[in-house]
């Protein structure tokens, strides 16, 4: 091929006068210019490595000591107490040399030993919890004195994973704990023979098997960085033999009402070149840490290891994910042919022009798909141990290795949609659905499901990704997701005919080609693939819906969490839509710990049970109706901060329930609590950078936010934003082979039942009726 050719550095010929050796110095200097960069960022691993190996001190303070001990040597004193003098009998030089060097190694070991002084120190008040139970505005003294504690020690600008040896272990919980507050979990979802029949279980396994459970699981917490965490990759994501599509993989969209540009090859190189800087941060460590929203509390970013240059690869019983080191390409699809594209040229990043260029030669390229080319994504899209089989026998080797390499090694994937996405045209209410469809399955060929994420970009210029669930969380993605749409926007930018800025070198090579030989086995089991994808991408039905009648800004008015607010009001919708309740499902992290993901907060609670029930009954009182409410928000509060402290139900169980299999014991009770199905799947997506985002200025550029599929059959699955003051978006997905849901109508049960909610609350005084249903619904602009 061409482009093979271009990368050769030297040729040579035997002939009768001897061998004649051509050499390409341009080839030779861009190897060379790509070995420095590969140096460099193995010297700024280095350096990293030390910086954050002595956090909360810095490397500086090393000669800061060795001076403050020798001068107090100088001084005739002794700090060391006869130390000094030990380690100099062990050391064959003069008695000067002796001297300093005993004092160097002194001053070193007490260096070290701040350095694990002050670690521990660290350690210890990120273990404390205490204030996220304190009531807004009423601090405790011990809160006050922790919190400048944690400034001082903190008082270094940290690189990205600086705390990350800092943070404390996930707690194991009491099992009595646990089992007491999932039995208060359950008690609105069970009837009183069903719940007097799970109390007696639990009792049993409490008193029997659940203490030999703990022991192993406490000796486990004592050596394992997190309990949880391995075991939850492996077993709820890594194991899974069912398609990843619909059932794991997640999306995001783009802006609602904005597109930055309609030029697909434009839009492509600026998000690229986005992601790029995004990856080169995460590698410099330059990042800032995440925080808890409002506090200088950092979160773990383990996450963040694994986010570029990964995939995972199909396995008999279960997946691995692989990570790559560096990853100079990107692989991208367009039309049923698969291209690398080379992102870097003597050591230097392309520019998003360049990179313009660069997907421009892909869109413009006629070359038809070769055989089982154009739909061989699909074979990620199915049942993973098919997928398995032919990796083995068809690409583990020759040009097929070759090609999946690329595509498996690449920093990320690329599709160049030939499709328009967005909310546009006379039905933009359906255009949000099929854009959210789009972006959670495509055509069910037309991603790499595999991949850590891949990037959509279609025709009109609009984007979006979807992303495999195993490696990272969804507040991850987002995190970057964001800083992708505000570096394009913002920083990259345009030029007025919708191109990007700067210069470009016509003389790049072009895109290479992958090339394949696609056996009709193979062909045939993508096709087999893509039968069963597509039957489940069929049977999504997903709703995305802007609700506009008010945000987190009016709701705060009321001295009520937004999240509260939004959860309580899912569960009258609920009520409503199917008229009892179901066990419910809401992430939240764990990553105040090391290595923490997510808890499960079991919105579906006494309290809000019995507000929702109290509204629709007809025979409340208002005034008790709104105590309900508070009731129930303060207990969703409580529930929320209990699973970012550690004290959640689910991932214990979970745990309990892995060791009871590896001991070949069954538990009835693990049994029957692990078997019971998340009708309502809910997760909120928080907006981490807001300072990224000029709203004020740039009203318009209002993020989406993203979705999921449903994780039961016959359930709902509810993803959020709250943006800015005024507006929160809404994801809904179901199946349409349940006849007992429909998403549409779920979202504007979601609708009726915020407003209703605000309607109750909102002004009290107003209300003359007696009855919590006769308030009705205010106007839009009332609202």
């Amino acid at each position: 091929m061409a482009e093979a050719h271009q990368a050769v550095a030297f040729q040579f010929t035997i002939t009768p006068e001897g061998i004649d050796l051509q050499l390409s110095h341009q080839a030779l200097n861009q190897i060379f210019l790509s070995g420095v960069r590969s140096w460099k960022k193995r010297v700024s691993r280095m350096r990293n490595r030390v910086i954050k190996g002595v956090y909360p001190a810095s490397p500086s303070s090393w000669l800061f000591v060795v001076i403050a001990i020798l001068a107090t040597m100088y001084m005739r004193s002794d700090p060391s107490m006869g130390l000094i003098k030990m380690i100099q009998q062990h050391l064959p030089l003069s008695t000067q040399g002796q001297t300093m060097l005993s004092a160097l190694v002194f001053s070193t070991l007490l260096w070290l030993s701040l350095i694990l002084a002050l670690r521990f120190c660290l350690k210890l008040l990120l273990s404390y919890h205490q204030w996220m139970f304190e009531q807004h505005g009423r601090v405790s003294n011990t809160t006050k004195v922790w919190v400048t504690l944690l400034r001082l020690l903190s008082s270094r600008k940290p690189l990205l994973y600086s705390y990350q040896t800092s943070l404390p272990h996930l707690p194991v919980p009491p099992i009595k704990d646990t089992v007491s507050r999932y039995l208060t979990s359950a008690r609105p979802l069970l009837t009183d023979p069903e719940f007097e029949r799970m109390t007696k279980l639990a009792g049993q396994f409490e008193a029997n098997l659940g203490n030999r459970l703990q022991r192993y699981l406490r000796l486990k917490a004592l050596w394992a960085t997190n309990y949880v965490s391995d075991w939850w990759e492996e077993y709820i994501y890594l194991r899974g033999r069912g398609p990843i599509m619909v059932n794991s993989n997640y999306y995001g969209m783009d802006f609602l009402y904005v597109t930055p540009t309609p030029v697909q090859a434009a839009r492509a190189g600026n998000t690229i070149t986005a992601l790029l800087l995004y990856r080169r941060k995460v590698n410099r460590e330059e990042l800032k840490p995440v925080r808890v929203p409002g506090t200088v509390i950092p979160l773990c970013a383990a996450q963040c290891e694994r986010m570029f240059n990964t995939t995972r690869t199909p396995g008999v019983e279960t997946d691995v994910l692989q990570h790559w080191q560096d990853s100079e390409f990107v692989a991208v699809y367009h039309r049923g042919r698969f291209f690398r594209l080379w992102v870097y040229l003597a050591g230097r990043l392309l520019s998003p022009r360049e990179l313009e260029h660069q997907i421009q030669r892909i869109l413009d390229d006629p070359s038809p798909p070769q055989p089982g080319e154009e739909k061989l994504g699909a074979l990620t899209a199915g049942e993973r141990v098919p997928w398995f089989q032919m990796r083995e026998r068809h690409f583990s080797s020759g040009i097929n290795k070759r090609s999946l390499d690329c595509i498996e090694r690449a920093a990320f994937f690329v599709t160049l949609d030939d499709e328009e996405q967005g909310m546009r045209g006379e039905d933009p209410a359906g255009n949000l659905d099929r854009y959210a469809k789009s972006l959670l399955h495509g055509k069910c060929y037309d991603r790499w499901f595999d991949k850590s994420f891949s990037i959509v970009i279609y025709k009109n210029g609009k984007s979006g990704l979807n992303a495999e669930h195993s490696w990272a969380d969804a507040p991850t993605v987002a995190h970057l997701w964001e800083y992708t749409l505000a570096t394009d926007a913002f920083q990259l930018g345009y030029t007025e005919d919708g191109h990007c800025k700067g210069d470009v070198d016509r003389s790049l090579p072009p895109p290479q080609r992958l090339a394949w030989d696609i056996p009709s086995e193979v062909q045939a089991q993508a096709s087999s693939s893509l039968v069963v994808a597509q039957a489940l991408a069929d049977d999504v039905d997903c709703h995305v819906f802007p609700f506009r009648d008010f945000g987190k800004g009016r709701i705060k008015k009321l001295r009520v969490s937004p999240d509260a607010f939004i959860q309580i009001g899912l569960q009258l919708a609920y009520f409503r839509d199917r008229g009892g309740f179901c066990l419910t499902y809401e992430a939240s992290m764990t990553r105040l710990f090391r290595e923490g993901r997510t808890e499960t907060v079991r919105s579906c609670s006494n309290e809000s049970s019995a507000f929702v029930r109290a509204l629709e009954t007809k025979e409340v009182h208002l005034d008790q109706c709104r105590h309900l409410f508070r009731l129930a928000s303060e207990r969703h509060q409580n529930l929320y901060r209990m699973a970012m402290t550690g004290a959640g139900i689910d991932r214990h169980l979970f745990c309990l329930y892995v060791v009871s299999k590896y001991l070949g014991v069954d538990s009835p009770f693990l049994k029957e609590v692990l078997s019971e199905p998340w009708r309502l799947s809910t997760s909120q997506t928080p907006v981490q950078q807001m300072e990224l985002f000029d709203l004020k200025n740039h009203p318009d550029f209002i993020s989406l936010g993203g979705g999921f599929g449903p994780v039961a059959d016959d359930g709902y699955g509810v993803s959020y934003i709250i943006v800015g003051e005024d507006m929160i978006n809404f994801h809904v997905s179901s199946k349409h082979s349940c006849s007992e849901t429909d998403s549409h109508r779920f979202g504007v049960q979601i609708s009726k039942a915020l407003q209703d909610i605000m309607n109750l609350l909102a002004d009290p005084k107003s209300q003359t009726t007696s009855k919590c249903q006769q308030a009705q619904p205010q106007s839009k602009k009332q609202l």
